[in-house]
């Protein structure tokens, strides 16, 4: 073959590979030069859609605080009045149906019957005043307040509250505020670090309404009812120290701040105004 033929064939051939490398190149993934892949955003808190079955340990507060909804909304879409008593198997619409009116409720049952040997998850005490008269079996009998020795009230020192939202509030833990709100958080709170046992107090007066270790990624988890617009959460404790149904006083001890769902010790606190999450620094007294 002549020399000049094979320079010839050569060039031909280099300019071919050069065309098949370009048309897989269209195919081809590039990756970022020197960046990692994106991280998985956090999960925004947003009203569930569709149903959830009630398991033991649920009660309806929790329901609600683990959907992103208000639980008197949760409470009127399944005709659920107080004391929302829920059963184990019952299966929970978590958002409202179309022929739900705003205004008013589908008459539907309260509960299913129980079936034998079954008992309900939650039957909370009614928030009212600790010594209100009630009647049983026609005889009026005065309810005597509950409060455990194990459970004192700690005093919050001088000008160490805030009144917003009709509640007066304090610090429920003395440790140093490590991460402030972001409402984009899978969990929206502030997180307090602390040793082992660090007392856990109540942020404001009211009734717990769950206290368990169903809820992922909280731990030891107390939630406490103040009106009918705020709850308070207290995650990650070692210990809880109050039980569902039971009123608590502003500043009494409620639990042992632990790392149960967490790396480090440490108090993970949320207010939740009518089921969506806020921020605590804007409720809290300043430190």
């Amino acid at each position: 073959m002549l020399p000049g033929m094979k320079k010839w064939m050569r060039f031909a051939a280099a300019c071919l590979a050069a065309l098949l490398l370009a048309a897989c190149g269209r195919s081809v993934v590039v990756q970022p030069n020197g960046r990692s892949a994106p991280s998985r955003a956090a999960k925004v808190v947003r009203p569930a859609t569709g149903s959830y079955r009630v398991v033991r340990g649920d009660t309806l507060y929790s329901i609600a605080f683990r959907n992103g909804l208000d639980f008197r909304d949760l409470a009127a879409w399944n005709g659920i009045d107080s004391p929302y008593t829920i059963w184990p198997g019952q299966v929970l619409r978590l958002s409202r149906g179309r022929s739900q009116a705003v205004s008013k409720r589908s008459p539907v049952k309260t509960a299913p019957r129980a079936s034998a040997g079954s008992t309900p998850v939650f039957k909370p005490v009614a928030p009212a005043p600790s010594r209100q008269a009630v009647v049983v079996a026609g005889a009026a009998t005065v309810a005597k307040p509950v409060t455990p020795a194990a459970t004192p009230v700690v005093r919050p020192p001088k000008g160490a509250t805030h009144t917003a939202g009709g509640v007066t509030w304090r610090w429920p833990a003395d440790g140093t505020l490590i991460k402030k709100f972001q409402s984009g958080d899978a969990i929206p709170g502030i997180e307090l670090a602390g040793e082992a046992g660090d007392p856990v107090r109540a942020a404001a007066g009211g009734v717990v309404v769950y206290s368990g270790n169903g809820l992922v990624g909280y731990g030891e988890l107390i939630i406490i009812k103040h009106n009918d617009d705020f709850l308070s959460a207290y995650g990650h404790n070692r210990k809880r120290l109050v039980k569902e149904g039971q009123r608590v006083s502003a500043g009494q001890l409620i639990a042992e701040m632990g790392s149960t769902g967490a790396p480090r010790n440490e108090l993970q606190f949320q207010i939740r105004r009518n089921g969506n999450p806020v921020d605590p620094l804007d409720y809290l007294p300043a430190r």
